[in-house]
């Protein structure tokens, strides 16, 4: 069994944005790093994968603590965003070794419109050339034809990503549901109440109001993109049972990823 870093000297506490990617976790990480109780992990790019990381991880707890923070005596919690590590039972089980008591943060988007950002991501990065339809089409056949050696994650597995409860499942095996917190980004986009209910998760003060609520970050070119009713019928029915599941069982309103 792997043994944990955990330094137990180390005061802070911690919690970690584990995803979705293309899901607003810029904005939610800029949101919380202003926050003055809170120390973000930096830099912003590249994200940690610390725990991700078998190189990283050797390096041991006190490397993590010293390398990403600043040993500020001003900010009572820690915070890290990666947002590969929701796919990652090695990265969820490591995070569980060293912070068994941390919280868990997921912020998830409307499928559709997260793998159609995902899209474009993987397209303006130069690591897709086919059209948006053929790529989502070929998907089963191509998730694991990426160089592992450089990309943490597949830069193909769009609608696969989508599928959040199964991911959200990986984490319930280390962390209790009182640990998780669930955002749905179209919900908490510019909503004061939904980020004071956040603090509140996080237990820290919640009479601050960050100056980037109604920021717009890292927005993709997604509202341009042009689907025929076929395929645009196609994607939603993909995600419709794990919408249902992820609704049903964490009692979610998704209402408004509704077609």
């Amino acid at each position: 069994m792997e043994k944990s870093n955990r330094n137990k000297l180390n005061s802070f506490e911690h919690f970690f944005i584990v995803g979705a990617q293309r899901s607003g976790t810029t904005y939610l990480y800029k949101i919380l790093d202003e926050h003055p109780e809170i120390q973000m992990a930096k830099p912003l790019k590249p994200e940690p994968k610390f725990f991700l990381k078998d190189e990283l991880y050797k390096k041991g707890l006190d490397y993590y603590e010293k390398h990403f923070f600043t040993d500020s005596i001003n900010n009572v919690l820690r915070g890290e965003k990666t947002t590969s590590y929701i796919e990652s039972k090695k990265a969820a089980k490591r995070i569980s070794n060293n912070f068994p008591d941390t919280k868990i943060i997921f912020i998830l988007r409307n499928p559709v419109y997260r793998a159609i950002s995902n899209y474009w991501f993987s397209f303006n990065n130069g690591l897709e050339n086919l059209s948006i339809e053929e790529a989502f089409r070929s998907e089963p056949s191509r998730y694991n034809n990426y160089p592992k050696d450089k990309i943490s994650v597949s830069p193909f597995a769009y609608l696969r990503r989508g599928l959040y409860i199964n991911f959200i499942k990986i984490y319930e095996k280390y962390f209790t549901r009182e640990q998780m917190k669930i955002l749905i980004f179209e919900n908490f986009l510019g909503s004061e109440k939904s980020v004071k209910n956040l603090f509140s998760f996080l237990r820290i003060k919640k009479d601050f109001t960050p100056s980037k609520l109604n920021s717009i970050i890292n927005e993709s070119n997604y509202r341009k993109t042009k689907l025929s009713d076929e395929f645009q019928s196609y994607i939603y029915d993909y995600f419709r049972e794990s919408n249902k599941r992820l609704a049903v069982e964490y009692d979610i309103d998704l209402s408004v990823w509704e077609k």
